[in-house]
């Protein structure tokens, strides 16, 4: 994405394209492994030495409210950032903690009504279990078990 695009993506979003926010998107845009704040924080800052770490998550807020990035959350982890470029949902895997994009499906929203007085913003996908490669670790361990509790 040019450098044109990504100002004019937060100027639609009703945000300021102030350096900083524009180095975090930027990153962001370019970056598909889903980083942690500390992660981008590091990244930016060796670019652009005047982004604080109070900034940066300051602008990572304001970027996820505004609907420009999307906070992917794993419990017990800390959460990572994603840069909604592509309508997609997200894999978490629960050993190694790792996201990864998957196809987008059609998640239907919940009735109108149904929540009572709340405002939906977004209704998402996220699947959790092994990823590819702890999926064969954890068979090993399975058959491993399994082998030793027949010999006995």
């Amino acid at each position: 994405m040019t450098a044109e695009a990504i100002r004019q993506r937060l100027e639609d979003s009703g945000l300021r394209c102030t350096s900083q926010r524009y180095s975090v998107m930027s990153f962001l845009m370019s970056h598909h492994e889903h980083p942690t704040a500390a992660e981008i924080y590091e990244a930016v800052n060796r670019v652009d030495p005047r982004l604080s770490r109070a900034s940066t998550y300051n602008n990572l807020r304001d970027l996820v409210e505004a609907g420009l990035v999307r906070q992917v959350a794993a419990e017990g982890r800390a959460a990572r950032y994603d840069a909604k470029d592509q309508q997609h949902h997200h894999f978490i895997c629960d050993r190694c903690g790792i996201v990864e994009d998957i196809d987008f499906y059609a998640v239907p929203a919940p009735a109108t009504g149904s929540l009572g007085k709340r405002v939906i913003r977004d209704c998402e996908l996220i699947v959790r279990g092994l990823c590819t490669h702890c999926a064969p670790k954890s068979r090993t361990k399975v058959l491993a078990k399994s082998s030793k509790a027949t010999t006995h």
